[in-house]
């Protein structure tokens, strides 16, 4: 855990990154609601992405705020991550409401999950910053919750719905590794060599894996 690291300038520059992918991942996912909440079939499922897509934006701010805290500007520390988080979310553009619902989750869930274990290896001030972020619930369980009744009155969703889960966590987990690999953060919070690096990634994405087929169980669905 870095409470005190050896090179507080390398130390930064990492956390400049993981708050910047923070940053630009929290203000996409508000854009993405907001859009996908076109295909809602009701007004009343309208408002809930509408809701949680401004838990998001709060959940932006928060991040933003922290850096402006630490003297650096939003937008510098979001643009590196921004080519790819689009090129992510051009790749798994919803069909309907139900795969909207279900992007919406995998990815609330995978990416909680990616961020409480970085979050082990950062100073007290960043890992409370990201416990309250992650820490927030409420999207999850409401998407976790329409999804249920979801597949609940209609039980032949089950499969198209499986098999999107388990193509949205592939994507994610690819994205995981580049930004881990390419910008290297995960080893460079604690001062691993390049070796460890990728040994903790290759960790990361095997427990994230888990956690997900365990959540999609829960579903009802398939791993």
């Amino acid at each position: 855990m870095s409470t005190s690291p050896a090179d507080p300038a390398r130390y930064n520059s990492f956390l400049m990154d993981l708050l910047g992918v923070m940053a630009y991942g929290e203000l996409s996912a508000f854009e993405r609601l907001s859009s996908d909440a076109r295909y809602s079939p009701s007004l009343h499922d309208r408002a809930v992405l509408g809701r949680i897509a401004v838990i998001e934006f709060q959940h932006y701010e928060l991040v933003s705020a922290r850096l402006d805290e630490m003297g650096l500007d939003p937008e510098v520390a979001m643009l590196p991550f921004q080519p790819s988080v689009d090129h992510f979310h051009e790749r798994t553009r919803p069909a309907d409401w139900f795969e909207s619902l279900m992007k919406a989750y995998v990815i609330d869930t995978v990416s909680a999950d990616f961020y409480r274990a970085v979050a082990l290896h950062v100073d007290a001030s960043t890992r409370l910053l990201v416990e309250r972020i992650q820490a927030d619930e409420a999207a999850t369980a409401v998407l976790r919750d329409r999804l249920k009744t979801a597949l609940a009155d209609d039980p032949r969703l089950a499969s198209r719905l499986a098999l999107w889960a388990r193509r949205l966590l592939g994507e994610a987990l690819t994205q995981a590794r580049r930004v881990s690999f390419e910008h290297a953060f995960l080893g460079g919070l604690i001062g691993a060599d390049e070796e460890r690096s990728r040994e903790m990634v290759r960790e990361l994405t095997v427990q994230l894996a888990a956690n997900h087929s365990q959540r999609m169980t829960q579903l009802g669905l398939a791993g």
